[in-house]
């Protein structure tokens, strides 16, 4: 856990995805990457962009999606691409987005799911899956209460009763996600602070972002003061 200023979670952020990548190349030749959209995006991917690594050799998923269009602002790939991807000359074959523009996203899920096993086996690993957090602790477009919690199999799936607009997503599922050789998670402000305790301090809770951080082999909770705020000291 590190808690500063969001300026300077940047820079151990850059600095700790650029080792893991490095050591993903080193030990496999391919390093992955699944991306969050909102307020991680905009805090962090200019300064990811910017890091002296070469990302055209990284693959790049992502752990949601809304059903929008590439190119609207609601779009989690349209903000990658803008703040991290165009800027570091990312080529198109390494970025595997979901497509939220899909008529059947159930079947785009399943697509998603298969481009997950063919490009890092089965079953798929992320080498890092970077993640923000709700205030109700929802992770991806994982929500407290969804059945979505409790799938077991599938690596991707889609859902259309999301309680925050818009309802029609696409998501990775917690066994995606906890699967992953390094869990980011960032939080700021004070609405978090509560899902940020029960996720550290509450063995029991059942939010998403608890469950996640129980069944994550190595995590990284990124965190300002207010989001800390009601951790024990």
């Amino acid at each position: 856990m590190v808690v500063q200023e969001p300026a300077a979670l940047a820079e151990v952020l850059a600095h700790r995805v650029v080792s893991a990548g490095q050591r993903a190349l080193d030990a496999r030749g391919s390093l992955s990457i699944a991306l969050p959209g909102g307020s991680v995006a905009a805090a962090f991917f200019p300064r990811l962009a910017a890091a002296a690594f070469d990302w055209r050799q990284a693959h790049f998923f992502w752990v949601d999606e809304r059903a929008v269009p590439p190119g609207d602002p609601e779009s989690n790939y349209g903000a990658a691409r803008a703040l991290w991807l165009a800027p570091a000359g990312v080529p198109d074959a390494r970025v595997h987005r979901m497509r939220g523009e899909a008529a059947d996203l159930e079947g785009e899920a399943r697509a998603c799911e298969a481009e997950l096993r063919r490009a890092l086996g089965d079953p798929p690993v992320l080498d890092v899956a970077l993640l923000g957090v709700g205030p109700d602790g929802h992770v991806a477009s994982l929500f407290p209460g969804h059945r979505l919690l409790e799938e077991t199999a599938r690596r991707a799936a889609a859902l259309d009763d999301a309680p925050k607009p818009p309802p029609r997503r696409l998501t990775l599922t917690l066994p995606a996600l906890s699967a992953a050789r390094l869990v980011v998670v960032a939080a700021f402000g004070a609405g978090k602070a509560d899902v940020v305790r029960q996720a550290l301090e509450a063995p029991a809770s059942p939010l998403p972002l608890a469950r996640l951080a129980r069944a994550a082999g190595a995590s990284l909770f990124l965190l300002d003061a207010e989001a800390a705020g009601a951790l024990r000291r």
